[in-house]
C-alpha cells in the first residue's frame, strides 16, 4: 500500500512540475511624479499568461532597496488579473519621502542617482496548483530629480 502511495505521489509532483506556468518580466525602477512631500516611483511588471482563461492576481510585494537599506516595500492585495492567452502589464507604484532619499546621500554622491535592487514577488492562483510565485528582480541606476526640478512648479498628484 505505501508504494502505491509513493507512486501516485510520484505520478501528481511530476504532472505538476511540467504544468504550462506564467513567465513575467520586471522593468526597472522610474521617477514618476515628484512632490512636495516626496518622490512617486514606479515599475512594471509584464505577465505572460499561456492559458486560455484569465487568471486572478492574489497579491505582489516589493522591496526597493539601496546602500543595503530598504528604501520602499509593500504589498498590494488583490491588483487585478492577468488577460487570458496574452500578455498583461501591471504597475507597481510607490512612494518615498525626501527625507529618507537625504538620507541616502553617501550611495547617490556627485552623480545624483541611486544604485538599487528591487525585488518583487508577483502570487498568482493557478487552476489546481494554486496559489504560485513567480520571484522577479532587477538592479539598476536611478538618476533623481535635481532640487532645480523640485523648485521649477513640478506639482504632486496627491497635493
Amino acid at each position: 500500500m505505501s508504494s502505491l502511495i509513493n507512486k501516485a505521489k510520484g505520478f501528481v509532483a511530476e504532472k505538476v512540475a511540467h504544468v504550462q506556468k506564467p513567465e513575467a518580466s520586471l522593468k526597472g525602477v522610474s521617477i514618476k511624479n515628484v512632490g512636495r512631500d516626496g518622490a512617486q516611483f514606479h515599475s512594471d511588471v509584464s505577465v505572460d499568461n499561456p492559458y486560455s482563461h484569465r487568471l486572478p492576481v492574489c497579491e505582489i510585494t516589493y522591496t526597493l532597496k539601496s546602500a543595503d537599506r530598504i528604501v520602499a516595500s509593500g504589498t498590494m492585495a488583490d491588483p487585478g488579473w492577468i488577460e487570458a492567452s496574452k500578455a498583461t502589464t501591471l504597475e507597481i507604484p510607490f512612494k518615498v519621502p525626501y527625507d529618507f532619499l537625504i538620507s541616502l546621500l553617501r550611495d547617490i554622491g556627485r552623480d545624483w542617482d541611486i544604485d538599487y535592487v528591487f525585488d518583487v514577488g508577483l502570487t498568482i492562483d493557478l487552476p489546481i496548483i494554486g496559489n504560485f510565485t513567480i520571484p522577479l528582480s532587477t538592479k539598476g541606476e536611478l538618476k533623481l530629480p535635481s532640487f532645480t526640478n523640485f523648485f521649477s512648479g513640478d506639482k504632486d498628484s496627491d497635493s
